[in-house]
């Protein structure tokens, strides 16, 4: 069946840098959008950055410029390098597939019909 497992979360100070991890399973080719999500304790799941299969990517204005995604397809593993992290970024961080796009990929978290199980990011002062 279709698995997403996310990895390479943890606790930074202010500045600091993590790379997260997500490979896919079960999918009978690259064709769909990957993409990480977030939620922050006490509020709802946000966007944070999508990719389409041949690369073209969307990011949120808050993350827009410290984050960026990209993909391996030959892997079926996307990354999010997060550079310059600050306390607000702290959340649990969510992988998601999307396989019912391909040319273009949404930052809504609803149109999502995969998602991997979390990893905590928490960054202090």
């Amino acid at each position: 069946q279709v698995q997403l497992v996310a990895s390479g979360g943890g606790s930074v100070q202010t500045g600091g840098s993590l790379r997260l991890s997500c490979v896919a399973s079960g999918f009978t080719n690259s064709n769909y959008c990957m993409g990480w999500f977030r939620q922050p304790p006490g509020k709802g799941r946000e966007r944070v950055a999508v990719i389409t299969v041949d690369g073209t990517t969307y990011t949120a204005d808050s993350v827009k410029g410290r984050f960026t995604i990209s993909r391996e397809n030959t892997k079926n593993t996307q990354y999010l390098q997060m550079n310059s992290l600050k306390p607000e970024d702290t959340a649990m961080y969510y992988c998601a597939a999307d396989t019912n796009r391909v040319k273009w990929c949404s930052l809504d978290p609803g149109n999502y019909n995969y998602w991997g199980q979390g990893t905590q990011v928490t960054v202090s002062t």
